[in-house]
Formats: C-alpha cells, structure tokens, sequence
C-alpha cells in the first residue's frame, strides 16, 4: 500500500518543541518533493514547508520561518519536521504530502496521510 504515515504530534506548552515524522510504505521518499501542511479548526490547509527533490533547498511559509525545520533521510525513508518555539497558532493537524517539485500547487500533492494532531496548551 502506497502512503505516507505521520507521526510525533502531541501537547505540549508554548515555547516547547516537537518533531514530526512522515515515513513512507510502498514507495520511496527520494523521488518526491515532500511537503507538509497544517489544518487549524475551521481554516483551509496551508503548506508550511517543503524540501525539494530536484536540489535539496527548503522552503517555508512566513508564519513557521526561523522556528521550524524540515529534513530528509532517505536511508530511514523519512521526512521530519522539527518545531521549536511552539505558539498557541500553531495548534492544528500536520499532514505530509508527496509532489514532483515544491512548487506545484496543493491539489498535485499526493500520497497524503492521516495526519497528527499538534496542541499547543498552557
């Protein structure tokens, strides 16, 4: 079966870190632009951060610069997303998503997972 499972959300308090994973089964990462994106309660799903296949560069939205970091191993066939000084805002499901290049548009990402739930609490 061809998917990608992410993994690593949680509770945790504002300033603290978390870092998500999106292991893939079926296919090979490292043919594939990976994405991730978040989803807020009774928002449209944004693309945060994206690592690009054709050279290796990172891209990220204004709201996550600077606090998060997306990396690859392709040996562990996995994509991670470490998140440092967690905000109340960044309280939503993060999704991870497979594409030819970083700069399609939403809909020609595939391979989307189930998601994980990040909560950022006091």
């Amino acid at each position: 079966q061809v998917q990608l499972v992410e993994s690593g959300g949680g509770l945790v308090q504002p300033g603290g870190s978390l870092r998500l994973s999106c292991a893939a089964s079926g296919f090979t990462l490292d043919s594939y632009s990976i994405g991730w994106f978040r989803q807020a309660p009774g928002k449209e799903r944004e693309g945060i951060s994206c690592i690009s296949i054709s050279d290796g560069n990172s891209h990220y939205s204004d709201s996550v610069k600077g606090r998060f970091t997306i990396s690859r191993d392709n040996a562990k066939n996995t994509v991670y997303l470490q998140m440092n000084s967690l905000k109340f805002e960044d309280t939503a499901v993060y999704y991870c998503a497979a594409a030819p290049s970083c700069g399609v548009g939403r809909s020609d990402f595939g391979f989307w997972g189930q998601g994980t739930q990040v909560t950022i609490s006091s």
